[in-house]
């Protein structure tokens, strides 16, 4: 009986969630050149323009430059004056479960799974809820973009890349089917004498569900490469099909692998099926630098802010990972778990700037190396003449979770709203005890 009273619960809160939110409409198309000016310009490719100026016009930026050089024409044009103000291109949150979750206490929402180990052909973008409360909090930190992934299972299925403003998952979507998602099956550390190793198993049983998973990935790979060469069957393969982009190039294949031993086991598998994989997680990454970069190899770096996995790492080396590999010259994106989780993103990179990376560049691994791994960096990622408007103004530095402060977002010339459910509650309880 409880459980059911819980879930009732649950329930009610979502509906009143809804309520609370629902004069939050996406915006409308853009309709007048807007012309921002005087603004410090994070172009977010290393370039950073001090009294800059940005226009764009009917959601694509036509002009990006240095204010004190040029005489802008602001004739029948919407202007923003933006000293001593910061302007960013929009964030981008890879990897993520946003708007497949909506209260984890309730089975309902939750659809980020489904049953099985080899789910290529479940795509995440059917399941995205454009409704959920979340984004609009996201955007007030500067996350305009997000990758909405699939988890569980050894192959998860397919992301898409959506933007955080749209009224329906066709609408929000930038790229569909942008990658499958799949974990590299590992053998756990068997630690064996009194109070090591795992109940009922030894090291040899361990190791052969390993190879075994492994062969069931060569298995489903095999297939679907020759289902993908051969001629149209006359009955459709629902799993193979969806994994035949992985083979002509038009579809990203991530891999979650952590240990050296095992990025390097996942890039030859892939290889071997001509596929260059992006490696997520790489918590061991840093040890092979030079394998990273001379097989060109993108590492997705997740959860900065963490614990080192082994007793004998350096305690601050999930801080320093990220630096170490783009100094060394390998593509880095930075993540997070979760979805609530996702507007600390910037500060995630912030971190990363402090240990060794930079601002800018740390800017870079949540905006334009992000759009190069999910291949959207032609549209967006920067702010560049011809790519998307999708930009934000923020007060101070939007790395910085004590100056940050997003005071107009844009996504492809919209201006979007800022509001969500937190700033509401925040207002009615200030109102309520006079607090200003």
């Amino acid at each position: 009986m409880n459980k059911y009273i819980l879930t009732l619960f649950f329930a009610c809160a979502a509906t009143v969630s809804t309520f609370a939110q629902a004069n939050i409409s996406p915006a409308k198309p853009q309709t007048k050149r807007t012309v921002i000016f005087g603004a410090t310009v994070h172009v977010g490719n290393g370039q950073v323009i001090e009294n800059g100026y940005i226009i764009f016009d009917k959601g694509k930026i036509t002009g990006v430059g240095d204010a004190t050089v040029v005489k802008l024409n602001l004739t029948d044009a919407e202007v923003i004056t933006a000293n001593g103000k910061h302007v960013y291109p929009g964030i981008i949150a890879p990897i993520n479960n946003l708007g497949l979750t909506e209260f984890e206490s309730v089975k309902a929402t939750l659809d980020f799974t489904e049953i099985g180990n080899m789910n290529p052909h479940i795509r995440s973008i059917v399941a995205y809820n454009t409704d959920s409360k979340v984004p609009a909090t996201l955007r007030s930190n500067g996350i305009l973009m997000a990758q909405i992934t699939p988890q569980g299972g050894t192959i998860s299925g397919s992301s898409s890349v959506v933007q955080l403003d749209a009224w329906n998952w066709e609408d929000a979507a930038l790229k569909i089917d942008d990658a499958q998602h799949m974990s590299w099956p590992t053998t756990p550390r068997f630690r064996g004498g009194f109070g090591g190793g795992r109940p009922g198993f030894s090291a040899d049983a361990i190791a052969e569900r390993t190879q075994k998973a492994i062969a069931d990935l060569e298995e489903i790979f095999s297939q679907a490469q020759a289902y993908a060469e051969g001629e149209k069957p006359a009955t459709s393969n629902a799993r193979l099909a969806a994994m035949q982009n992985l083979f002509n190039g038009k579809q990203k294949l991530f891999i979650t692998a952590n240990s050296q031993k095992d990025i390097i086991a996942a890039f030859n598998f892939a290889k071997k099926y001509k596929i260059t994989p992006v490696i997520v997680g790489g918590d061991e990454a840093y040890l092979i630098t030079d394998f990273l970069k001379d097989n060109n190899i993108s590492v997705v770096v997740k959860q900065p802010h963490a614990l080192p996995n082994n007793v004998d790492d350096d305690v601050n080396m999930p801080y320093k990972n990220a630096s170490i590999l783009a100094n060394a010259g390998v593509n880095v994106v930075v993540s997070i778990d979760g979805y609530w989780q996702q507007r600390n993103l910037p500060f995630m990179a912030g971190t990363v700037a402090a240990w060794g990376l930079g601002k800018e560049k740390a800017l870079q691994t949540i905006t334009l190396n992000t759009a190069k791994v999910l291949g959207i960096d032609k549209t967006t990622g920067s702010i560049e003449m011809g790519k998307d408007a999708t930009l934000f103004i923020s007060a101070g530095d939007a790395l910085d979770m004590k100056t940050n402060k997003v005071e107009q977002a844009f996504i492809q010339g919209r201006s979007v709203s800022l509001d969500n459910l937190h700033k509401q509650l925040d207002k009615k309880f200030s109102d309520k005890y006079g607090i200003k």
